[in-house]
C-alpha cells in the first residue's frame, strides 16, 4: 500500500496553505456552489455588502424578495451574451436599473486614495473542494473570487502513479466544454492540470482536441533553462501555485493587468474576413519578467536600460503590449509617474496592429495608444511625444526626421520598447532614438557601429530614457548598450527565455534536428550507391557529377531543390508546406527564379510556383528587373500572396530573412554564407509550428559548413546539435537492434501496413490495427524489465527520427523498413496512450501522416540482402605492416587480373604512400578528425581522394586514372589509409618511422603503434 501521499492529501494541503491567515482565503463548503451560474452566491452577496451595501439596498427598493435572483440572473446574461466574458464582468461591473455594481477591485497605482485601497482589501477569495459541477463531474478544487468562479484545478499525485497528464485526459474526455462552470468566456477563466512536479493550463475546454500550455517555471540556471520545474528538497515543485500565483495580490494583478480576450482577424479564401477570439492568460515566463522589470523600474526609475533575451516562441507580441500597459500606469515609492510617454519601436514598415488590439484588449481607454502609421509625418509624431497619449507606436524608421523638429523632451521621462533589437538598433536609427530623446545632434556621417559606442562612452545613457529591448540573438553592442554587467564582469540579459527552453515546451521547432549540407548530402548518396541494399536515381547521379566537376551552376542547384521539395516537402501539412530558398545577391534571386520557371516549364511540372523577393532594381544582360515586375504584385502585399495556397516557394536576396512568420515554411536552400546572427535569425524562419500538422523541417544548405552553423548558434541555444553524420547503414544498425527485443511480429508490421494503405479503412479494420499495438505494447511491458522497456523506448525513437532525417536527405528506398516505420510510428504513439493526456482514440492516430514518402510503385523492384550491416575498409594496424604490404599486394594483382595491367607492386605502394602525404596535408581533413569519430572521418577521408588523385595524376596518370575512374577499386586500395590518416591528424603521439623495403628511407608520420613495421629514427 502506498502511503507517501495520496491525491486527496495533497488537494488538503493545497487547501490548507491557502486558508493560512497570510494567504487569506475562506474554504467554502461544495454545496454553496450553484451550478447553474458557477458561482457562490452567499460569497457574492457577503462582497457585495462589504463593499457597497447602499447600492445593493437601493436594488432590493426596487426589486425586493427577488433581487438576488434579479441580479445573479443579470450577471449571467452579460456573461453569456455574444461580446460579453466573466473576465469583463469582474473588470467593469455591471449595470442594472441604473446602479452601477463593481465585481471586484484591483490595486490602485497609489496610495494617494484611501478608499480605493480599503476597497481593495475586502475581495474574497475562496476555495472549495470536490465541487460537483453536473451530476457526473467532481472537480477537485475551484477558485473563486467575491463568488464568481474563476479557476478550476485537475489535481494528480505522481507517488499513486499518475501525472498532469492523466489531469489533461480528464479536462478533454470527462469535463463538458458546454456545462456553465466550464463554458468558454463566461465560466472558468482558466483550468490547471497539475501533479507534484509540473502544471499546464488551458483557457478554452474543446473537447479531444483541447490544447494545454506548460506553465511551469523553467528547469536550470540562467541560459541553460529548460522545460519542467526544479527537484526542490524540503518543497513541492509547484509550491509557487500557492506561494505566488494564486495570492490575492497576485491573482488579482493577473486578473485585472494581464488576462484579456485576444481578437484576431482573417481573410479567407472567399475574402471573406473571420474574427476569432482566445481567452489570453500570461504564461509564466510572461508573468515572471514583467515582474522583475517593473520592481526593477519602480526602484530605480529611468536610469537603467533593460534587455530580455526572449527567443520565438515566448509571446513577444503580448510581452510588449503588458509591458508598456504598466510603465504608462507605474508609480514610484513616492506616488510619482515614473514615465511620461511609453514608445513602441518596431523595425516593420507597418507597425504591427495585432499590437495596438493587444494594448486596448488589456484596456480598453480612449486616447491610450496611437499609432503612427506611414501616413504620419514627424510633427505628428513630435505632437503626440508632447501631447497627452501615453502609448505610441511607431517604425524606427520615424526617429530621424523628428531630431530638429522635437524641443525640450528633456524635461519628460520615456520608455522605449524596442522589437528585435538586434535588427531596430542596427544602424543611424537607433542613435537618432537616443539623441531626439535626450540631447545632442545626430552624426550622419560616421559607421553605424561607431555611432552606438560613441553615444555610450561619451554621453553614457540618457537619465531620462529607459530603454527595453526585446531579442532573441542580442549582438555583443546590443549587450554593451542594453545588458547588465554580473558578478563577472560580463554583460548579460535582464531576463531570459531561452530557444532551448521554447522548444522543450513545444512553442517552436528545432530547426537543426534535419540539417545537412550539401557535402553532407553528397556523401550520403555515395554511402547509398556503394550500398547493395539501396539504389539511387537519375537526380542523385546528377547531383554526384556535379560534385565531381567542381563548378557549380544554377541549372544543376535548382534542379536539386525542385526535386527534393516535390519529392520530400511538397506534401507536408496536407499539401500546404513551402519553401525559402535564400539567394547570394539580387542577380542570383533574379537568375534562379528564372531558372525554377524554364525548370517548371520543361518538366511539365504543375501546382508549383515561386514568388522571388528583393530590393530595388537589377540589370543583367542590360534589362532591368525589379521584384514588382517579375512577381505582378504589389511588394506590401507579398507575405499575403505567398500565404496562398497559389504560391509554394519564395526565393529572397537580403529580404524576409528575419522577422518574417510564416509557419507553413518547411524546408529552407541556403545558397549564400550566413554568418552569425544573420545565421540564426534566417534559420530561425522555418522554427514556427503549424498546428494541427506535426511539422518538420529541412535544410539543405549549399554554402556553409555546419561547424559555422553550429557555433553560430551555440550563443544562443543550448540543445546540443544533431549530428550530420547519420548515414544509410544507421537505420539498418538501428532495425537490427530493434530487432533483438523480439516484440515486433513480422507477420503483423505487413498486415498492419495493408490494413493501413487501405483505400478506406474501416472500423473492423481500426479494430485490428489496434490489435497488432496492443500485441506489441503487452509484449514490451510483460516481457522486460523497466530499463529494458526504457532502452525499447528510446530505440523505437532513434529509428524513427533516423529513418525521418534519411529520406529527407536521401533518396533511401527500402520498403520493410519503410513499413516498420509506419508500424513504430503508430506504436509509439500507441505507448503514449495511458499517460498521454491525449484523450484520442484510435481515430486519432490512424491516419496518413503528414511527412511525405515515395510513391508507392516506386519500392516495387527494390532488392534486399539478408545482412544488410556492412563496413567500410579500415586498416588494421597504424601503419604499413608486413600484413598490409601482402594485402596490397593482392591488391594489385586482382587490378592486374581485372584490367589486363601490369602494374609494379612497389611503384603502386610508393603511389599510395604519395596519396596518403597528399592528404596528411589537407586542413580540411585535419579539422574533420579533430572533431569527429573515425567513422564520420571516413567521409571526409573518402570524398577527398578525388582531390589528391589529381593532385598526384602527373607522376603515375595511368594508375590514378584507373582510381578515379573505378569507386570500388579506390575505395579497396586507399581505404588501407583510413585510420592512419585519421589518427595522425588526430593528434596522437607521433614517431618517424622508417620504410626501408621501398628502396630509399621515405620519412612518414605515423602515430606510434604496439607493433611496428619498421624501425623508429631520428632523421
Amino acid at each position: 500500500m502506498n502511503n507517501i501521499l495520496s491525491e486527496k492529501e495533497y488537494q488538503r494541503y493545497i487547501i490548507d496553505q491557502l486558508v493560512k491567515q497570510e494567504c487569506g482565503y475562506v474554504e467554502a463548503p461544495a454545496a454553496e456552489f450553484d451550478r447553474l451560474f458557477a458561482m457562490n452566491r452567499k460569497a457574492l452577496f457577503a462582497f457585495l455588502e462589504a463593499t457597497q451595501p447602499e447600492k445593493l439596498q437601493a436594488l432590493r427598493k426596487i426589486y425586493k424578495e427577488k433581487t438576488e435572483d434579479t441580479l445573479v440572473a443579470f450577471i449571467n446574461q452579460q456573461e453569456t451574451r455574444a461580446n460579453g466574458s466573466r473576465l469583463d464582468v469582474l473588470k467593469h461591473g455591471v449595470e442594472l436599473a441604473n446602479i452601477h455594481l463593481d465585481l471586484m477591485y484591483t490595486k490602485p497605482a497609489t496610495t494617494f486614495n484611501k478608499e480605493l485601497n480599503a476597497l481593495y482589501h475586502k475581495n474574497i477569495f475562496t476555495v472549495s473542494e470536490e465541487v460537483w459541477a453536473s451530476d457526473d463531474e467532481r472537480i477537485d478544487l475551484v477558485i473563486f473570487l467575491n463568488g464568481l468562479a474563476i479557476i478550476t484545478f485537475e489535481l494528480k499525485c505522481n507517488a499513486t502513479g499518475q501525472s498532469y497528464q492523466d489531469a489533461i485526459y480528464q479536462y478533454r474526455m470527462q469535463r463538458n466544454p458546454k456545462g456553465r462552470l466550464f463554458l468558454w468566456k463566461a465560466g472558468s477563466l482558466v483550468n490547471f492540470a497539475m501533479d507534484l512536479e509540473q502544471v499546464y493550463m488551458c483557457t478554452k475546454l474543446t473537447g479531444s482536441s483541447t490544447f494545454f500550455l506548460p506553465f511551469n517555471m523553467g528547469c536550470g540556471e540562467g541560459i541553460q533553462v529548460g522545460a519542467g520545474n526544479p527537484v526542490l528538497e524540503d518543497e513541492y515543485s509547484v509550491h509557487y501555485m500557492w506561494d505566488d500565483i494564486l495570492q490575492k495580490d497576485s491573482l488579482l494583478e493577473i486578473l485585472g493587468k494581464f488576462m484579456f480576450i485576444e481578437v484576431s482577424e482573417k481573410e479567407d479564401a472567399n475574402g471573406k474576413v473571420k474574427k476569432n477570439e482566445t481567452v489570453i492568460f500570461p504564461r509564466y515566463h510572461q508573468l515572471d519578467v514583467l515582474r522583475k522589470v517593473l520592481a526593477d523600474v519602480k526602484e530605480h526609475g529611468s536610469s537603467l536600460n533593460y534587455l530580455l533575451q526572449h527567443s520565438a516562441g515566448s509571446g513577444k507580441t503580448n510581452e510588449i503590449a503588458w509591458l508598456a500597459h504598466r510603465l504608462a500606469s507605474l508609480h514610484s515609492a513616492d506616488n510619482k509617474i515614473i514615465f511620461d510617454n511609453i514608445i513602441i519601436c518596431t523595425d516593420r514598415v507597418v507597425v504591427d496592429r495585432q499590437l495596438q488590439q493587444a494594448v486596448l484588449g488589456i484596456e480598453h481607454k480612449e486616447g491610450l495608444i496611437r499609432v503612427m502609421d506611414d501616413q504620419c509625418n514627424s510633427t505628428d509624431l513630435a505632437n503626440a511625444l508632447g501631447g497627452n497619449t501615453k502609448i505610441i507606436a511607431t517604425t524606427i524608421q520615424k526617429f530621424p526626421y523628428i531630431v530638429d523638429s522635437v524641443k525640450g523632451l528633456k524635461n519628460k521621462h520615456f520608455a522605449v520598447i524596442i522589437d528585435e533589437a538586434h535588427s531596430s538598433t542596427s544602424g543611424k536609427n537607433m542613435a537618432a532614438i537616443t539623441k531626439s530623446l535626450g540631447s545632442g545632434e545626430v552624426e550622419t556621417d560616421v559607421d553605424v557601429e561607431d555611432i552606438i559606442t560613441d553615444e555610450i562612452n561619451r554621453n553614457g545613457k540618457q537619465a531620462n530614457v529607459s530603454m527595453f529591448a526585446f531579442t532573441a540573438t542580442p549582438k555583443p553592442t546590443t549587450l554593451q548598450l542594453f545588458g547588465r554587467v554580473n558578478e563577472q564582469g560580463q554583460y548579460e540579459a535582464f531576463h531570459i527565455y531561452s530557444m532551448k527552453q521554447a522548444i522543450e515546451e513545444g512553442f517552436i521547432l528545432d530547426v537543426l534536428q534535419n540539417y545537412i549540407t550539401y557535402d553532407t548530402f553528397f556523401r550520403l548518396n555515395k554511402e547509398i550507391e556503394d550500398d547493395p541494399e539501396m539504389k539511387t536515381n537519375d537526380a542523385k547521379r546528377q547531383i554526384a557529377r556535379f560534385v565531381q566537376l567542381h563548378e557549380t551552376n544554377i541549372s544543376q542547384r535548382i534542379e536539386v531543390i525542385i526535386e527534393h521539395f516535390r519529392q520530400n516537402v511538397m506534401q507536408e501539412l496536407n499539401g500546404q508546406a513551402k519553401a525559402m530558398v535564400i539567394t547570394e545577391s539580387r542577380a542570383g534571386a533574379v537568375k534562379y527564379r528564372q531558372a525554377f520557371e524554364d525548370y517548371i516549364s520543361r518538366k511539365g511540372y504543375t501546382g508549383l510556383k515561386a514568388l522571388v523577393a528583393f530590393s530595388g532594381k537589377v540589370t543583367i544582360d542590360g534589362k532591368e528587373y525589379t521584384e514588382v515586375g517579375m512577381n505582378g504584385i504589389a511588394e506590401k502585399n507579398l507575405p499575403k500572396e505567398f500565404d496562398k495556397d497559389e504560391y509554394q516557394v519564395l526565393l529572397v536576396a537580403d529580404k524576409y530573412q528575419t522577422g518574417f512568420d510564416q509557419k507553413k515554411l518547411c524546408a529552407m536552400y541556403v545558397l549564400k554564407k550566413l554568418r552569425g546572427v544573420n545565421a540564426v535569425q534566417t534559420l530561425s524562419r522555418l522554427n514556427r509550428i503549424c498546428p494541427p500538422f506535426d511539422k518538420k523541417t529541412f535544410v539543405l544548405d549549399f554554402a556553409n559548413d555546419y561547424s559555422d552553423i553550429e557555433k553560430a548558434f551555440s550563443k544562443y541555444y543550448t540543445v546540443t546539435l544533431l549530428s550530420n553524420s547519420i548515414n544509410p547503414r544507421s537505420i539498418y544498425d538501428i532495425s537490427a537492434k530493434i530487432n533483438g527485443y523480439f516484440f515486433l511480429d513480422p507477420g503483423d508490421v505487413e498486415d498492419f501496413n495493408t490494413l493501413l494503405y487501405k483505400e478506406k479503412v474501416t472500423a473492423a479494420d481500426k479494430k485490428k490495427m489496434t490489435f497488432f499495438l496492443q500485441k506489441a505494447k503487452n509484449v514490451i511491458e510483460k516481457n522486460n524489465d523497466e530499463q529494458t522497456q526504457k532502452e525499447i523506448h528510446m530505440a523505437i525513437r532513434h529509428f524513427i527520427r533516423c529513418y525521418e532525417f534519411l529520406v529527407q536527405a536521401t533518396c533511401f528506398e527500402d520498403v520493410d523498413i519503410h513499413k516498420k516505420y509506419k508500424f513504430l510510428s503508430y506504436l509509439q504513439t500507441y505507448l503514449k496512450v495511458r499517460h498521454s493526456g491525449g484523450g484520442f482514440d484510435l481515430t486519432g492516430k490512424i491516419k496518413a501522416d503528414n511527412f511525405v514518402q515515395k510513391k508507392s510503385g516506386e519500392f516495387a523492384n527494390v532488392k534486399h540482402k539478408a545482412d544488410p550491416i556492412v563496413h567500410l575498409p579500415t586498416a588494421e594496424s597504424l601503419n604499413l605492416t608486413p600484413a598490409k604490404i601482402e594485402r596490397l599486394s593482392q591488391i594489385i594483382a586482382e587490378i592486374n587480373s581485372r584490367t589486363g595491367k601490369n602494374y609494379d607492386n612497389d611503384v603502386a605502394v610508393k603511389a599510395m604512400l604519395q596519396i596518403k602525404d597528399i592528404m596528411m596535408k589537407s586542413e580540411k581533413l585535419r579539422a574533420s578528425a579533430q572533431n569527429n569519430t573515425e567513422r564520420d572521418f571516413e567521409f571526409a577521408y573518402f570524398d577527398n581522394i578525388d582531390d589528391a588523385l589529381v593532385e598526384g595524376l602527373e607522376q603515375n596518370q595511368d594508375f590514378f586514372s584507373l582510381l578515379l575512374d573505378n569507386d570500388e577499386i579506390k575505395r579497396q586500395v586507399l581505404g588501407i589509409f583510413a585510420t592512419d590518416v585519421y589518427n595522425e591528424l588526430k593528434g596522437n603521439r607521433q614517431t618517424k618511422v622508417l620504410y626501408p623495403e621501398l628502396g630509399k628511407q621515405d620519412e612518414l608520420q605515423a602515430a606510434e603503434a604496439g607493433a611496428e613495421y619498421g624501425k623508429s629514427g631520428d632523421e
